[in-house]
């Protein structure tokens, strides 16, 4: 009975001891080490108006890693989402429509029909939107969803697409909104890894702020 007594005891004492460095001092330690060495990405990669990082929330207009739903068309466009970039009206709201903050994929295979409907959809959208523009021209991630749904770049293929229609509409020059896009362009990691990429909130406040908006 003793053994098992000073079992039982020394078992009690791991738990608690592993439970205070998992559960407190390992997390602490992480946080405080994030906090100092990169603190901008450990709170989330916020950026202020003129796109620069912040750390203040009330200062912050987004996130440069989570993609926002643009409907002004002096804008550019993000990826088709399927959670909507977690944008609703009150009406999806009130209609239950509207789930809570989530992320997510429409998760469609390649021969279910809805992803054909949903393409062609989204695809004379667009064309209508941009008169001009021929629907084998269009790029192919601007009719994809991205797994998350919040995928916050477009390729440079998919930015130029838009160039046009956002210069018509925005009162700036191609070229100016050109120079916009190339500023805001991610090249390939070492120059072999990932893809070039065009963040598109980093764009539309470079548009922004050329328009005075800002």
């Amino acid at each position: 009975m003793k053994k098992l007594g000073k079992s039982i005891g020394k078992a009690f004492v791991f738990c608690v001891v592993m439970m205070l460095l998992c559960s407190f001092a390992y997390p602490l330690a992480l946080t405080g080490v994030s906090q100092v060495a990169m603190k901008e990405k450990a709170n989330g990669n916020l950026i202020d108006q003129n796109g620069n990082p912040t750390v203040d929330p009330e200062e912050a207009v987004g996130s440069a890693l989570v993609g926002q739903d643009f409907t002004e068309d002096y804008f550019f466009k993000g990826r088709v989402s399927s959670v909507n970039y977690n944008t609703y009206t009150e009406e999806q709201k009130e209609n239950g429509e509207y789930a809570g903050v989530s992320s997510g994929s429409y998760n469609y295979g390649n021969s279910n029909p809805e992803l054909k409907e949903r393409i062609e959809k989204d695809l004379d959208e667009f064309l209508a939107t941009h008169p001009g523009v021929k629907k084998e021209d269009v790029p192919s991630d601007l009719l994809t969803a991205s797994g998350s749904g919040l995928d916050p770049h477009i390729s440079p293929e998919a930015a130029e697409v838009q160039v046009k229609a956002v210069a018509e509409h925005s009162g700036l020059s191609e070229e100016t909104v050109r120079e916009i896009v190339k500023e805001n362009t991610e090249e390939k990691v070492l120059g072999i890894y990932g893809e070039a990429r065009v963040n598109v909130l980093k764009c539309n406040l470079g548009i922004a702020e050329k328009m005075g908006l800002i």
